[in-house]
């Protein structure tokens, strides 16, 4: 059986001879089809002029159900095919078909044609009558203005019936031309090789990154099932690249965003990926650093000796490393795995770096602030303890020695009050910012109040306590009862360590934020400790500062709640002459 392809050719050849012998029946033919088609064309002129009167006053808005009866008569009458156009292409109105079902007919080329000039005249096959028609239209124009077309048109039987007759004539000499069709060979085998080349050149686009590139393939023979084919295979991979594009976009975002650093390299240690974090970690360049080798990008010598073990050693590999990073030493746990592919091949290697500097230092911190609970809380309950002991062990102690020995029991109890309630306080504070009320406050109340607070402290200790409040209210956004721990703390430090005869000034001032400066004329305070002062138990003079009862908390304390405020504390300091501690909060903005 001979395939589609065969009977492709063959059916070419045929078409060859028909071409043949429809040349010698064309200079025979065209006269007659000629002669007709003119009688015929003005005979549907003069029936178009004949309908434009009375199709003019429905297309300025008539009833178009009345010019649908009229048509079906007068086409009756006239054997003859009407339609009614408007300007925009909708038909109004046929003599033989239902306007609503017909399409739009302004693209017609009858229609087109009497748009441009008035009259157009086109010949086709209609296929709402299933018979070859020629068609005629003229404009209808009111007033300067187009208002539609009138399109008539009649059958071209009698036509075809005569060219029918001269192709019966022409077809017993046909047998004469069956020499041309080894002619037609070679245009059967171009139209066999055009859609092999347009393949061609698809799949040479697609190869070149165009994978939108499709051929045509309307045909149902073996080169129309390969073309298919090709089609189907084009949309495959088109997909698949445009998930493969997806992932990997999803997958680079991820990598961006992650705060660990993410290195990827290949079997030679040329490196595939770098995230910003990792870039940053190891101070390169993420944008400049692809394709280099990993030994050229980095002198971290633990980082290379990592991807060694991982591609040639230990597979997994876990460290902590000690960088030095802008200046600044820091800890980076590092994770090392190999990359493999879905044999178990090895294709290279992805290495983890997550710094850890922030979590050592608060682990350090912890474990210092435990210990120096455990020995603040442990002093004042030992003495309390031995205080009671000796007491209860001596029933005979004489009255002024128990009576000191209670002295200092209340003593120390109040030092270990102070010191839980400072405690607490922090543990407030760090635990959950968000328990702190939040209000607009007027510092210049919470000063007064602090300042109201310790005038008998201050006349009991002869030091001068003077206030600066500014004229004007200082609102910030806060917790009053934190703000006034704040500046209770500072005052309350300012007098313990202040000499008789000194002076405190508490000044409140309001710029471009809310100020407040708490200045001594006390022993001041060594430059070597400044940076320090701030930390939690830390004391210059931990004798004098025990003897007036501090915690070592209170410091501590108010930069806890600046910090918590959106705010800062600052303090500069000279022995002998004095301290200045200023604390800066946003204002509110009241502007409505």
């Amino acid at each position: 059986m001979h395939s589609r392809f065969f009977w492709k050719l063959f059916s070419g050849y045929v078409l060859l001879v028909v071409i043949a012998v429809a040349v010698v029946g064309i200079l025979v033919a065209r006269r007659i089809t000629r002669d007709m088609i003119a009688d015929t064309e003005r005979d549907l002129r003069v029936r178009a002029r004949l309908v434009e009167p009375i199709a003019l006053p429905f297309l300025g808005g008539g009833d178009p159900a009345e010019l649908q009866r009229q048509v079906r008569v007068l086409g009756t009458d006239i054997a003859t095919r009407i339609t009614i156009v408007r300007e925009d292409g909708t038909v109004i109105a046929d003599s033989e078909e239902d306007p609503r079902s017909m399409d739009n007919h302004g693209t017609r080329p009858e229609i087109v044609a009497a748009r441009e000039t008035g009259t157009g005249m086109s010949t086709r096959f209609s296929r709402t009558v299933a018979a070859n028609l020629m068609y005629f239209a003229v404009a209808v124009n009111q007033s300067g203005e187009r208002l539609g077309f009138v399109r008539t048109s009649l059958p071209l039987t009698a036509i075809q019936d005569r060219i029918g007759g001269v192709r019966r004539l022409v077809a017993f000499v046909g047998i004469g031309a069956a020499v041309l069709a080894l002619v037609l060979g070679l245009v059967v085998a171009r139209r066999v090789t055009g859609p092999l080349a347009s393949m061609t050149a698809a799949a040479e686009s697609i190869a070149g990154g165009k994978y939108d590139h499709r051929v045509p393939a309307t045909s149902q023979d073996e080169i129309g099932q390969l073309g298919s084919a090709f089609n189907r295979m084009a949309n495959e991979l088109q997909d698949r690249l445009a998930t493969i594009t997806e992932d990997r976009s999803k997958l680079l975002t991820i990598l961006g965003g992650m705060t660990e650093g993410v290195l990827a390299v290949d079997g030679k240690q040329h490196i595939v990926h770098l995230n910003a974090a990792a870039g940053r970690i190891l101070g390169v360049p993420p944008s400049e650093s692809l394709g280099k080798p990993i030994w050229e990008v980095t002198r971290i010598r633990q980082v290379n000796e990592a991807l060694e073990r991982v591609l040639h050693v230990d597979g997994d590999v876990n460290n902590e490393l000690h960088l030095d990073i802008d200046g600044r030493d820091r800890v980076v746990q590092l994770h090392g795995a190999p990359l493999t592919d879905g044999q178990g091949g090895l294709l290279g290697a992805v290495i983890v770096l997550h710094e850890v500097t922030e979590l050592r230092r608060l682990e350090t911190v912890r474990q210092e602030f435990v210990a120096n609970v455990s020995h603040e809380l442990k002093t004042p309950i030992t003495a309390i303890r031995g205080l009671i002991d000796t007491i209860v062990d001596d029933p005979d102690m004489p009255e002024d020695t128990q009576d000191r020995f209670q002295r200092k029991i209340q003593s120390q109890s109040v030092r270990l009050a102070s010191l839980v309630t400072d405690l607490l306080t922090l543990a407030r504070l760090d635990a959950a910012e968000g328990l702190l009320q939040s209000e607009p406050v007027d510092l210049r109340d919470v000063v007064r109040a602090t300042v109201d607070h310790f005038r008998a402290d201050a006349e009991e200790r002869q030091v001068n306590l003077t206030a600066d409040i500014h004229s004007e209210p200082v609102v910030v956004l806060g917790d009053i009862e934190a703000l006034g721990l704040l500046t209770n703390n500072l005052v309350d430090n300012a007098l313990k360590y202040t000499h008789r005869g000194g002076t405190v000034t508490v000044k409140l001032l309001a710029d471009d934020a809310a100020r407040l400066e708490v200045r001594d004329t006390g022993i001041g305070i060594g430059a070597e400790h400044l940076d320090r002062i701030f930390e939690r138990f830390y004391r210059v003079d931990k004798a004098r500062s025990r003897e007036l009862g501090g915690t070592g908390l209170g410091l501590s304390i108010v930069k806890r709640i600046s910090t918590t405020h959106g705010g800062s504390v600052s303090a500069e300091s000279r022995v002998g002459v004095g301290s200045t501690f200023r604390v800066r909060l946003p204002l509110l903005d009241q502007g409505g």
